[in-house]
């Protein structure tokens, strides 16, 4: 498993309170790259006022440290989270197709 996959691995375990499903999952990931030490994420949270998005940050914030690395986050306000960007297994639960 290389090093980007074991980061979103670990970053599956921060599940999102309003919905109860990991970040990676629902699509607000958007972007994750490491460059040397360093773990860049681009975070899309599925509404720009989201009350917890401190709290997602933080807690990217800690998963990733734990791993060795620094961390960098970019929070994308320009664009939309959509319920599209789920998983396919996690909006059959949702009766999504």
């Amino acid at each position: 498993m290389d090093d980007k996959q074991k980061i979103l691995n670990v970053l599956k375990s921060i599940l999102d309170p309003e919905i109860g499903y990991d970040i990676v999952s629902l699509g607000m990931v958007e972007e994750l790259r490491i460059e040397d030490n360093k773990v860049y994420v681009k975070f899309l949270p599925t509404t720009p006022m989201c009350p917890y998005l401190p709290y997602l940050i933080e807690a990217i914030t800690i998963k990733i440290r734990k791993l060795g690395y620094d961390v960098e986050i970019e929070i994308d306000f320009e664009n939309q989270w959509s319920p599209e960007r789920i998983d396919p297994e996690i909006r059959k639960k949702f009766n999504m197709q």
